[in-house]
This record gives C-alpha cells, structure tokens and sequence, in this order.
C-alpha cells in the first residue's frame, strides 16, 4: 500500500510539473518571435513526452498488479525463501539459487506466463532490473496471448 501512494504523490507532482511546463510553453509560443515560438514548442514537446512515460509505466504496473493478483487467487504466487542478511537485505547466494530454479522453471515452460512472472520477481529479486522488466513484459504478452521478441 505504501509503494501504491508513493507513486500516485509521484505521479500527481509530475503532472504538476508538465502542467507548468506546459504552460510556459504556451506562454512562449504567445510570444509570438521566431525564437520564443521555437523554444515554446520545444518546451512543449518535454511534457508530451513525460505523459507519455507516465502512462507507459503506470500501464505496466497495474498490468503486473492484475497478474499478481490473478496468480494469487490461483495460490501461484512465489513464496518468498530468501535467506536475509541481518540488515534485511536479501543475500546474494540465496537470490542466485531462487534465480536458478525460476530460470529453470522458465525453460520447461516457455509458453506459460505464470513462469514468466515469477522468473520477473527472482529478476528484481537478484536487483536485475532491466532483465526483471523485460520478463515481466514477456509475462503480460503471453496472459494476454500476444508474442513478444526474446
């Protein structure tokens, strides 16, 4: 629940944000000069692309969250068996072992999209972002029966 308010304050400050940028922008291009219509519309562009992100992200996360939830009803969710150092953190070993099984797990089960999520979480779980994303992306492609690029 913290996480989910975290990123609405996140996300409400960042359209904030494209809103006054925007603004100035506008305001630029009212100027009505080569160069401040210029700069007006370059500013402008930097919002559009912001929004763009935004929705982007905010698109996969409530994706992921439906898939968390439709494999939680199923009792599919991974339990968590990370050994912990005693500062909380999850131990490297422990995340490459759960990182092994899931991979393997994956590899029997290519098509599945249940595999593929969890193999995501042993992804974030070993702080390989990049590759947590991707097998998250590939995890909503297969659910919602799309193919998606190795």
């Amino acid at each position: 629940m913290r996480a989910k308010i975290s990123y609405v304050i996140t996300a409400a400050v960042l359209v904030f944000y494209f809103v006054l940028v925007g603004s100035r922008g506008v305001m630029l291009i009212q100027a009505g000069t080569a160069v401040t219509v210029t700069f007006g519309v370059a500013v402008l562009i930097l919002p559009v692309i912001g929004l763009w992100f935004l929705w982007k992200n905010t698109r996969f996360v409530r994706r992921a969250n439906a898939l968390a939830a439709e494999l939680d009803a199923e009792g599919g969710l991974p339990v968590d068996e990370l050994r912990r150092t005693p500062g909380g953190r999850i131990d490297r070993d422990s995340a490459d072992e759960v990182f092994a099984k899931r991979k393997a797990e994956t590899e029997a089960a290519p098509d599945d999209w249940r595999s593929w999520f969890r193999l995501a979480v042993a992804y974030h779980d070993a702080r390989d972002t990049p590759r947590a994303r991707k097998a998250m992306q590939r995890a909503i492609a297969l659910h919602d029966g799309r193919t998606i690029e190795p």
